[in-house]
């Protein structure tokens, strides 16, 4: 059962907090991240993504990086642009955008729950990434950036936070530049902290929805601290992470679209007849989204066309080769493109939906030579991969709206 606990945070004072809060600093560049803190000295990318505030030759995985994030995150401690509970407690964080909300509580759960399997993934990390994540905590002594989980609805758990939401008052409440709304309450009643732990603990699983390489990276911590200290008790502040826990009829799963350098050889009308040997094709209008899942769209020569996968593709199978991302990257990517390991192969790129069709006629049109416009895997396929002890492809789903990273941080000691 999920093992949840309250912290004393480390966020934002309330004057700073719209300025401080940013996207994960995996969904931008070094160069879009940049240009994003260039004119505010309070955005929390200058601890996230310390290389910004380093010569550009600066490897992002030097040293130097997590010695200046660390720097950065003292000088917004001295400054009181982040300021410490006093007290433990559990937070509310809604997220709406185009109406629609996301709710959930942020506290800390237990490393334990990861290594036991109460805390399920759906996908791998890249060592590079987890050791990025890694050192970032280790250096700042903190958990940095919040991970996304989910669980399937408990109704006493919707109760309490119904109860904050409509009659309590916030602490934060403000609009970032993309139009979603954040409004955080603080539950630091014991009653009411108790019967959200107690709660959790009824919960069999939580499911990692985005923010595999934090987890996982604190989880590293977590042992290495263990060996430091191997009379621990398991109640040691190093043996948690922070996460944002929302129910998974909250989420929304976007697209996330394929753009490839070159055709494998191919000409286009050979590789249009490779396709078309597998699946149906035709031509689409400007900007073809799918409508549904077996639907791909692809971008090709300043034209889109529409694949379309037979049933046999999608029915009678393990629950993994029947996701669309999977058919793509088996019978496209893979055995038309040469593109066996999509993590490594530096021939493929990855946009998130968030982006929409013109980012991938972008690339295509820039750097590119043909892109894919996927249907959005959804939750309930996610939860099923992850309960079968499975694993989707890389980069098979993508989050909408994301959880803003420096609103709140878990020192370790």
């Amino acid at each position: 059962m999920a093992n949840i606990k309250p912290f004393k945070a480390v966020r934002p004072a309330n004057e700073y907090v719209n300025m401080v809060a940013e996207l994960p600093y995996d969904v931008m560049n070094r160069e879009e991240a940049k240009k994003i803190a260039k004119d505010n000295k309070y955005s929390y990318l200058h601890i996230d993504r310390a290389e910004i505030d380093l010569d550009d030759n600066v490897n992002e995985n030097d040293e130097q990086v997590y010695i200046k994030a660390k720097e950065n995150l003292d000088t917004f401690m001295k400054k009181n642009v982040f300021v410490r509970d006093n007290k433990d407690a559990i937070y509310i964080y809604r997220e709406i955008v185009n109406d629609r909300a996301q709710t959930g509580i942020v506290a800390c759960v237990a490393i334990d729950d990861n290594i036991n399997g109460i805390v399920k993934k759906h996908e791998y990390t890249k060592p590079d990434k987890e050791l990025d994540r890694t050192n970032h905590i280790k250096y700042c002594n903190a958990n940095t950036g919040t991970v996304l989980l989910t669980y399937k609805n408990q109704e006493e758990i919707e109760k309490i936070i119904d109860y904050y939401v409509y009659f309590m008052t916030p602490i934060y409440d403000f609009k970032t530049d993309d139009d979603v709304i954040h409004t955080i309450w603080k539950v630091e009643k014991e009653r009411d902290i108790n019967d959200l732990v107690n709660e959790f603990a009824k919960v069999e699983n939580l499911y990692i929805a985005d923010g595999h390489h934090r987890c996982a990276a604190a989880e590293n911590i977590a042992l290495e601290e263990r060996i430091k200290n191997p009379n621990y008790t398991g109640e040691e502040e190093f043996n948690y992470y922070t996460a944002m826990i929302a129910p998974h009829t909250d989420l929304k799963l976007m697209d996330y679209n394929r753009v490839v350098k070159d055709l494998n050889g191919f000409t286009e009308d050979e590789f249009l007849n490779k396709i078309k040997e597998k699946f149906i094709v035709k031509e689409a209008k400007k900007n073809y989204k799918p409508t549904r899942k077996g639907q791909v769209g692809m971008y090709l020569n300043n034209k889109w066309y529409e694949i379309e996968f037979g049933k046999e593709y999608l029915q009678d199978r393990d629950i993994v080769e029947t996701l669309d991302i999977s058919i793509l990257q088996n019978h496209i990517l893979d055995e038309i493109l040469g593109i066996k390991n999509p993590r490594a192969d530096e021939r493929i790129d990855f946009i998130g939906g968030i982006r929409g069709p013109k980012e991938i006629e972008r690339r295509v049109d820039d750097d590119m030579k043909v892109g894919f416009l996927m249907y959005p895997t959804n939750i309930d396929e996610l939860i099923s991969v992850a309960d079968e002890n499975k694993i989707m492809p890389a980069k098979s789903t993508w989050f909408e709206p994301k959880v803003r990273c420096g609103l709140f941080l878990h020192e370790l000691n």
